[in-house]
């Protein structure tokens, strides 16, 4: 055959797309276990980093080993529940696509909940969280004191919010502000009540608002809607545990 001719060069161009795409799915194929065990490790480290036990990670020899130790070692029960507060069986809380989730009608979701212990033997209470900030999704866990009523720790991360601005919702200074906060009120009936970002800063003594993000209101706005929409649905397996109390 002619190598100068348009069929040589159409059918090697075509040879040459084929054998490319052979290798980048075999690279693919290859490299997904080591993705998966990635995406894995990474969503361990934040659920711990909602209860604080994160140390030790960044110089621990093998990361993928430390984490999963630390995570069974904190994290004794998984739980799935749903709007009516009953527990959901057969379904790990690991497992759960928030995403895929929330696209359902409230009485379909299932509800993810991680019960952790730690070393002074307190119960902590971690719900994932999922909502969309300015220019793509944000996320989190939030965790509760046994009280179910305040929080204990929370964390944020995003996927394209602008540094400096929403970017800040995944800082320390910003997640610490929601410690102490109550997203529950009553004793007998807990009344959903979440945080509020306030625009211009909350007041010292408002138990239910932080301070929102100076120039990033589209983020703080999106992380409040977030919580809402993520904490509300618990409402009524959170209160058959606090009448048990």
């Amino acid at each position: 055959m002619d190598r100068n001719s348009n069929l040589y060069t159409f059918l090697y161009a075509s040879g040459m797309v084929i054998v490319v795409a052979m290798l980048l799915a075999i690279a693919s194929t290859a490299l997904k276990p080591a993705q998966n065990k990635n995406i894995e490790t990474e969503k361990k480290i934040d659920i711990l980093r909602s209860i604080g036990k994160t140390d030790g990670i960044d110089e621990a020899k093998n990361k993928h080993k430390f984490v999963a130790e630390a995570f069974q070692k904190y994290i004794p029960e998984q739980l799935v529940v749903n709007i009516n507060g009953d527990t959901i069986k057969g379904l790990e809380a690991f497992n759960i696509d928030m995403k895929v989730e929330l696209s359902k009608p409230l009485e379909q979701r299932n509800l993810p909940l991680y019960v952790a212990k730690l070393d002074d033997g307190s119960i902590k209470y971690i719900i994932p969280l999922r909502g969309r900030g300015l220019w793509g999704p944000i996320w989190g866990y939030l965790a509760l004191n046994s009280d179910l009523k305040t929080i204990y720790g929370a964390t944020f991360a995003h996927q394209g919010e602008t540094p400096g601005l929403g970017a800040e919702i995944a800082t320390p200074e910003f997640q610490k502000q929601f410690r102490g906060k109550t997203i529950f009120e009553g004793d007998s009936i807990l009344t959903f009540t979440s945080v509020k970002v306030v625009k211009g800063g909350a007041s010292p003594d408002d138990t239910h608002g932080v301070d929102a993000i100076s120039g990033g209101t589209i983020t703080s706005k999106g992380l409040e809607k977030m919580l809402s929409d993520c904490l509300e649905p618990y409402q009524n397996y959170f209160e058959k545990i606090h009448k048990s109390l």
